[in-house]
């Protein structure tokens, strides 16, 4: 068993680069099977998602080339066949589903395990199947695995109007949609940025996706795609992470390789709070800051506070003067972090899904257990700031989302390691 275990409590400083954007990665990957050609993407995060991405990959018969050191992942999918894919590897993470969309794209029909990931309360995939059937594809369930086939033989561009803002399910239309005959209009579209880097990618290999960023997404489907070279976005929550953790501990910290535009809600908070900071065209600088203002957050889709911040940032609110509460409209059920930063020590608590801190706390080292990737994120935050020592057990999922997580927090001055039981 793997546990990560913080000496906390250190002032920290220095310079972090932020890795390319997991939630990006976890698309681009399954969308060069679109290609039938060979994609290179650079500026890939070294997380396990990826690694579990690759080998899925890798058995419908990719062939992959990695530079981890390097960041860059080149893969030919000339020879990927379309077959019910591992299920063990499938139920490993939620990003799983975007073979259904690149698959049927390609091949028009898809096989494909329920997907798995963090557990966050209910997270439906019926937009994913409503959007397959307006292209004109038939859904069935066999053996715990989602089979979809095009009615006939392509899929048909239509109007999908998303009864509900979805990330994954604005990604997977796009991509089933890249190759349907005529045009596909997306209506009640999700704008994250990592919308935006899937469209481009698609565009690269020659796609026609107009509109990506925006609520509404054309898609002329284009029969043939073919290779590219492509660079993933910074990772936005990733950078959030680190500056939450700057603005708590920091003695002058500088977070390098960020597009700040992605961040504007989360900044915005920061400064709300009395955070100083320098914010330059691709890096923001956090000054030692104090005497913050405790804040109410309220999560919603692009471009208001992330839903994947509100975790992260908690340690952060837990360092400031006054009452605040997180309000989470996207996963009401994520606050499976607030009994564990409350066994640090902190006044914390879940009130009919809100949560609710008193400010400021002295966090004191624990053993405490990572419920899901952006959760383990705040409690490698909490530790950091906390005296004494504290153990993250479950670390699987800190892995899946953060590239070199040890080395990058080394780097600052927290005392982190990694260690094998």
């Amino acid at each position: 068993m793997r546990k990560i275990v913080i000496n906390g409590g250190n002032r920290i400083s220095g310079k972090v680069t932020i890795s390319g954007a997991k939630n990006s990665v976890v698309a681009l990957i399954p969308a060069t099977i679109l290609a039938n050609d060979v994609v290179t993407l650079e500026g890939v995060p070294d997380i396990s998602d990826v690694t579990s991405l690759i080998d899925i990959m890798d058995v419908m018969g990719a062939k992959i080339e990695r530079d981890v050191e390097a960041g860059v992942l080149v893969i030919d999918t000339r020879d990927v066949k379309s077959m019910p894919l591992p299920y063990g590897k499938i139920n490993s993470l939620r990003a799983s589903y975007y073979f259904n969309g690149a698959l049927l794209g390609r091949f028009g029909r898809a096989t494909v395990g329920l997907p798995g990931g963090c557990d966050l309360g209910p997270r439906p995939i019926d937009l994913h199947i409503k959007a397959f059937e307006a292209l004109g594809a038939e859904m069935s369930f066999l053996e715990n695995a989602m089979h979809l086939e095009a009615k006939k033989d392509s899929l048909f561009g239509t109007t999908i109007y998303m009864d509900m803002v979805s990330v994954g399910a604005t990604i997977n239309t796009m991509l089933a949609a890249s190759t349907a005959e005529g045009m596909t209009i997306i209506e009640n579209a999700a704008r994250e940025p990592e919308i935006i880097d899937v469209a481009t990618l698609l565009n690269n290999m020659g796609a026609k996706v107009r509109g990506a960023g925006t609520d509404v997404i054309r898609i002329q489907g284009t029969k043939k795609l073919h290779g590219a070279r492509h660079t993933v976005i910074p990772d936005r929550i990733e950078a959030g992470t680190y500056l939450a953790l700057a603005a708590a501990i920091g003695d002058g910290v500088t977070v390098d390789n960020v597009i700040f535009e992605h961040l504007d809600s989360f900044i915005a908070k920061l400064e709300e709070m009395g955070v100083r900071m320098t914010i330059r065209e691709d890096s923001i600088e956090v000054h030692k800051s104090e005497n913050l203002k405790a804040v109410n957050i309220k999560t919603v889709p692009y471009p208001g506070f992330a839903t994947d911040l509100q975790q992260p940032i908690t340690p952060l609110l837990l360092s400031t003067n006054g009452r605040g509460w997180i309000m989470d409209t996207i996963y009401e059920k994520r606050v499976n972090h607030v009994p564990e930063m409350a066994r640090m020590g902190a006044k914390i608590s879940v009130i009919n899904d809100k949560i609710v801190y008193d400010a400021p706390n002295l966090l004191t080292g624990t053993q405490v257990k990572a419920t899901d990737l952006r959760a383990g994120a705040g409690l490698v935050v909490a530790g950091a700031i906390a005296s004494g020592t504290t153990t993250i057990s479950n670390i699987d999922f800190i892995l899946r989302g953060y590239d070199s997580i040890i080395e990058k927090m080394t780097a600052l001055g927290v005392d982190i390691k990694l260690i094998e039981e």
